[in-house]
């Protein structure tokens, strides 16, 4: 490969990296954003915009294909070395949802554009490994929920939609919807509410 086609795929790189993150901006900011919109916030031509993205809803599915990866990289990271299985929970949740914070306006999106399927075929792999976590805190009485792992787990995955339109509505700050959010899925799932709190104050006052 020579040093100009080098040059140019960095470029074509760079310029689909730009393109993402100022749409990502600009969806947050206006949930309606055209492609023109977006391209001019980039400071591109329309035409580059769709040399990388054939339509909105292909720009669309591309981040929440990145959202989906952060979400996945939030929460292994998270449970690294916690043999714990509702520290565990917890520790993913928190930090599942410091990292669906900046998308939770994209969710929304997605759910009309991407389809709540495609989202729900997209999160399979998290959700697999969400399941063996919530059959061990059901096996090990932690939760006592009337629901099989499978299903708990889809409930925990629309309560977290739930809690991220609950944030975009203005019914609860931002900044609160983490902690909100873990409590109710801990006490959904079965576990005291007060054994809960000092979970989440546990798990929040370690590093």
């Amino acid at each position: 490969m020579t040093a100009m086609t080098t040059g140019n795929s960095s470029r074509a790189d760079a310029n689909r990296r730009r393109i993402l993150d100022v749409a990502l901006a600009e969806l947050l900011r206006d949930p309606d954003a055209s492609m023109d919109q977006i391209a001019r916030a980039a400071g591109v031509v329309r035409r580059t915009v769709y040399g990388h993205f054939p339509s909105r809803e292909a720009l669309i599915s591309t981040l929440t294909d990145e959202a989906v990866q952060a979400l996945t990289e939030a929460d292994s990271g998270a449970r690294a070395g916690v043999t714990d299985a509702a520290e565990a929970l917890a520790r993913s949740v928190l930090a599942m949802w410091a990292a669906a914070d900046r998308y939770r306006l994209l969710v929304a999106l997605a759910q009309r554009t991407v389809t709540v399927q495609g989202i729900r075929e997209r999160l399979a792999p998290l959700r697999e490994d969400k399941v063996r976590l919530l059959q061990r805190c059901l096996d090990e009485g932690v939760f006592s929920s009337p629901l099989p792992a499978p299903a708990l787990a889809y409930a925990q995955e629309q309560m977290m939609f739930g809690v991220m339109e609950a944030v975009n509505d203005g019914l609860i700050p931002a900044e609160e919807a983490g902690r909100a959010a873990t409590l109710t899925l801990l006490t959904a799932s079965g576990m005291p509410a007060a054994e809960a709190g000092d979970l989440v104050a546990s798990v929040s006052a370690k590093p």
